[in-house]
């Protein structure tokens, strides 16, 4: 098994927490986690509800399929069996023991109110995200905790990454299954199959709604505004869809973590901010199969590789602070003015720090000024600011902003 960043950090959950669930989108390898950790670092009985039998007794009746549970239990798939959530809840308060049960789910409880609020201070969430970049390189994807650090970042040289192998990294993106199959034609197949089984099953499953058939192409036009500001009134005349009946949809697909809306930063910089949310699919891969380009495509001199590298970088920050010991909040920043910074992050002391995208090798003065500004009007809670792109070197531009190569998101030391 390749090994997970978020191990240590599920490990620390289980011995404080009755309840751990980690969500996350099929098949980016929440199953193979859990079974591992049954067997090594959690000793604990396997049980799956994708296994009909084992459904049906949980459904049956919760509490009586709970009960003939002893010990440490890992629940796999548990949005199958949503009644059995008050069930858990009943028996924690019964014995509070921590780690007593590890659940799984494709689904995200937070959108999903009715089985959130079963086990409100009872469970602790965590999500599994497809593989990060660090995880496929074996390096220990650091950089979001590196830039709250006081220290200055390492002056180093990276290697770079050559237009077409960046390209290749971003069609394969990170779902586990891809790594194990090394033909492109292979991996159209793959997402097609895929995305046929979470709207055909998970969604209906989640809600029985009409239009399932219209999912595909929602996601598709969600794909084509990748890094784009999400414009619900444009959004529901293309899909020809009622509003509220389009934020239902777009509710869904965030529920499946397929759909991952960035939202604008709104701190006190008496300025006027937009307040729209950003558009960021899950996984590069699945964002370069719905927009039908390759590798080749991609490594073009005019191939839409930039809002690819944009939302790799997204995802990439997203996966990070699930084990980052900062644990900071993700926005994007905007005025109405112009002036944009591509991510902000923001610590629970409230200091920020900004990243900028470039796909170009080289830099101008110009790429530095979204986050000259930010760091302008905060002052002293801009803790840094850095430029991500495609060079080798770092470049000062000043004493809290500077360029760093791409891989250096993943390879920090």
């Amino acid at each position: 098994m390749l090994a997970r960043h978020l191990t240590s950090r599920l490990l620390q959950a289980l011995q404080r927490s009755p309840v751990v669930l980690l969500q996350g989108a099929r098949q980016t390898g929440k199953s193979t986690l859990v079974q591992w950790l049954s067997a090594h670092g959690h000793k604990a009985r396997y049980l799956t509800f994708d296994n009909s039998a084992t459904l049906a007794a949980a459904t049956r009746d919760p509490e009586a399929f709970l009960a003939g549970l002893d010990g440490p239990v890992v629940l796999d798939e548990v949005q199958l069996a949503p009644g059995l959530f008050r069930a858990i809840k009943l028996a924690v308060d019964r014995e509070r023991v921590p780690g007593r049960f590890l659940l799984t789910g494709s689904a995200n409880v937070l959108l999903l109110p009715k089985l959130s609020e079963s086990l409100a201070g009872r469970m602790e969430i965590l999500t599994l995200w497809p593989f990060s970049q660090g995880e496929l390189d074996h390096t220990p994807d650091g950089l979001v905790d590196a830039l709250f650090e006081p220290a200055a970042l390492p002056d180093i040289t990276s290697p770079a990454l050559p237009r077409f192998h960046l390209a290749k990294r971003l069609v394969a993106g990170g779902y586990p299954e891809l790594h194990q199959r090394h033909a492109p034609e292979d991996w159209a197949a793959w997402f097609g199959s895929y995305l046929t089984t979470i709207l055909q099953r998970d969604v209906r499953a989640m809600a029985d709604i009409e239009g399932l058939t219209q999912m595909p192409r929602l996601l598709a036009l969600l794909a084509a505004q990748a890094d784009g500001l999400l414009n619900i009134a444009e959004l529901s005349r293309d899909m020809g869809l009622a509003q509220p009946t389009l934020k239902r949809y777009l509710t869904l697909l965030q529920a499946t973590h397929l759909y991952q809306p960035l939202p604008a930063w709104s701190g006190n910089t008496r300025k006027r901010l937009i307040k729209r949310e950003k558009v960021y699919l899950n996984d590069t891969g699945l964002l370069t199969y719905l927009l039908g380009v390759d590798a080749a495509r991609l490594a073009e001199p005019a191939g839409p590789i930039g809002p690819v590298l944009e939302s790799l970088v997204a995802q990439e920050l997203h996966k990070q602070i699930t084990w980052s010991q900062t644990q900071p909040s993700l926005f994007y920043f905007r005025t109405s003015a112009g002036q944009e910074v591509d991510f902000v992050l923001e610590n629970r002391r409230g200091q920020i720090a900004g990243i900028e995208v470039k796909s170009s090798m080289g830099l101008g003065g110009d790429d530095v000024k979204g986050l000259a500004y930010l760091a302008d009007s905060l002052g002293k809670r801009f803790v840094r600011g850095v430029i991500l792109y495609q060079g080798q070197t770092a470049v000062p531009f000043a004493k809290n902003i500077q360029a760093l190569p791409l891989t250096r998101l993943w390879h920090t030391p």
